[in-house]
């Protein structure tokens, strides 16, 4: 029925996704969507609040027969990460995402899609645009910057809310009701870098890793898959072990809560050694390919001369401190849940290396359900930071959804679900930061749950969602609401 974008369009989830999808909404670039947030409300003469963060809420009266049941908080944010393929000419500052749709699939064009979290906006705006949709009172919040720091909704003022129900729609499978999260935190270490001049024999040459699938750092954290800045710095110590290697810039990944699939270093190689170090990089490839069978069949080591030159290197003191520090900072599983199968407890990412003037910086997120083995984690952290003679930065740090087998909330989805479709929905943790922690940790008593349709390769230009699946989740989101007046 949707095979083509103008088709889909019709619809009045994917009608107002397009529409926002035209909308620049990066995280620290929401004013555009928030503005837009503010005007939707007004122009429907809907209560609108919008704070100093951009956070905007919204908010809607119960439909006839609803006016007893409880406030419901419909919440989600309106930040995307922004990737794109390499040689994409995109401007996420200014530029609107290219929607084309594959079959029962809708995807940006070599861009990331925006579905996490554009599809709560979409919901949001659906279910305040329609005037035949039974509710409860609504109270629509839609929070920035939750891709990088949370601080939107750590910025909210809760005061203005008098919902005791949170229906958050940030994830990424259909047919199951999230009902726990991690906390994390962001960690930045960064190197001081102390210079030295280059000789007249040496020139200046790239080794790139490229060809990884990367992924959302907790959802495919338990994947194995390859981290370019990992396995760049392998390679980089590999080749100063036996050759004269010397380092003139270092950068790698995107974002911190993204495992990341490109890296690169701009190296210094006497001309005599360039025949064989092509031939080490070539034993690398292989190393690499048989590592990486299984997650990463697509990597690649490139090494050429450089487009750029540098007038100057890293000193061997600030090589030697670089490769330990990627030997030492963590990256993947810590940790699984003793209590449930298959979740991974805690975890870090190292994302993002870059070589500044100064200095190179490490940006590590690290996750965890057990808000001591966090704590325990940033300690370790710490002390990588001060061996190295590192300066370190904490911040972003959020906190754990812990799991309540009493929501009753939760029992509402369950049984609608049930009644829906004559199966039980599936009751899942996630590994992954969802704001409904930080509201619960501000809001005593609240009772939470998070939904959403299938989506795959978040945050990455292969982002893509189900249509059939959007639309049967918002179906039953509705059916939901409907229910409530009965349950409550």
């Amino acid at each position: 029925m949707y095979n083509n974008l103008e088709t889909l369009t019709s619809h009045p989830v994917f009608h107002y996704f397009a529409e926002i999808s035209n909308i620049p909404r990066g995280s620290g670039n929401e004013k555009g969507i928030s503005d837009y947030l503010v005007h939707f409300a007004q122009d429907r003469n809907l209560e609108v609040i919008q704070d100093e963060s951009w956070n905007v809420i919204i908010k809607k009266a119960a439909t006839a027969g609803y006016e007893n049941t409880p406030t419901v908080i419909i919440q989600g944010h309106m930040d995307m990460v922004c990737e794109k393929n390499k040689g994409t000419i995109h401007d996420f500052e200014k530029d609107p995402l290219q929607l084309r749709v594959i079959g029962e699939m809708l995807y940006a064009t070599d861009t990331t899609l925006g579905a996490d979290n554009g599809i709560a906006i979409a919901y949001a705006l659906a279910l305040l645009d329609a005037n035949d949709i039974e509710h409860p009172a609504l109270e629509i919040v839609i929070t920035t910057e939750e891709e990088t720091t949370m601080n939107g909704a750590l910025a909210v003022d809760v005061t203005q809310l008098e919902g005791e129900i949170l229906i958050n729609i940030d994830s990424e499978e259909d047919g199951k009701l999230l009902v726990s999260s991690a906390g994390g935190v962001r960690v930045v270490q960064k190197l001081p870098i102390v210079w030295q001049d280059i000789s007249e024999d040496e020139a200046s040459y790239c080794i790139s890793v490229k060809g990884l699938k990367g992924g959302h750092s907790g959802i495919e954290i338990d994947k194995e898959r390859g981290n370019s800045i990992k396995l760049l710095g392998r390679v980089l110590q590999d080749l100063s072990t036996d050759f004269s290697c010397s380092i003139q810039q270092l950068n790698g990944g995107l974002k911190s809560n993204a495992i990341p699939r490109e890296a690169d270093a701009t190296v210094l190689i006497r001309s005599d050694e360039v025949k064989k170090i092509t031939e080490r990089i070539k034993e690398w490839n292989s190393i690499f390919k048989t590592e990486l069978q299984s997650s990463d069949p697509g990597i690649s080591i490139e090494f050429k001369k450089s487009e750029n030159t540098f007038p100057k290197a890293f000193s061997k003191e600030t090589v030697d401190k670089t490769f330990t520090s990627l030997l030492l900072i963590p990256h993947g599983v810590h940790g699984m849940s003793m209590g449930i199968d298959g979740l991974v407890e805690s975890s870090s990412n190292l994302g993002v290396v870059s070589t500044t003037d100064s200095e190179v910086t490490f940006v590590s997120e690290i996750r965890s359900s057990v808000k001591s083995i966090k704590t325990y984690m940033v300690h370790q952290a710490k002390s990588i930071a001060q061996l190295l003679g590192c300066d370190i930065i904490i911040d972003s740090d959020y906190p754990e959804w812990p799991y309540n087998p009493d929501s009753k909330v939760k029992q509402l989805f369950e049984e609608t679900y049930k009644e829906k479709y004559g199966k039980e929905i599936e009751v899942i943790a996630v590994h992954a930061g969802i704001e409904c922690g930080v509201f619960i940790e501000k809001i005593p008593g609240l009772d939470a749950v998070s939904i959403g349709p299938d989506m795959f390769l978040v945050h990455t230009p292969e982002e893509h969602v189900s249509i059939p699946s959007t639309i049967n989740n918002w179906e039953f989101f509705i059916y939901t609401l409907k229910r409530m007046k009965d349950f409550y």
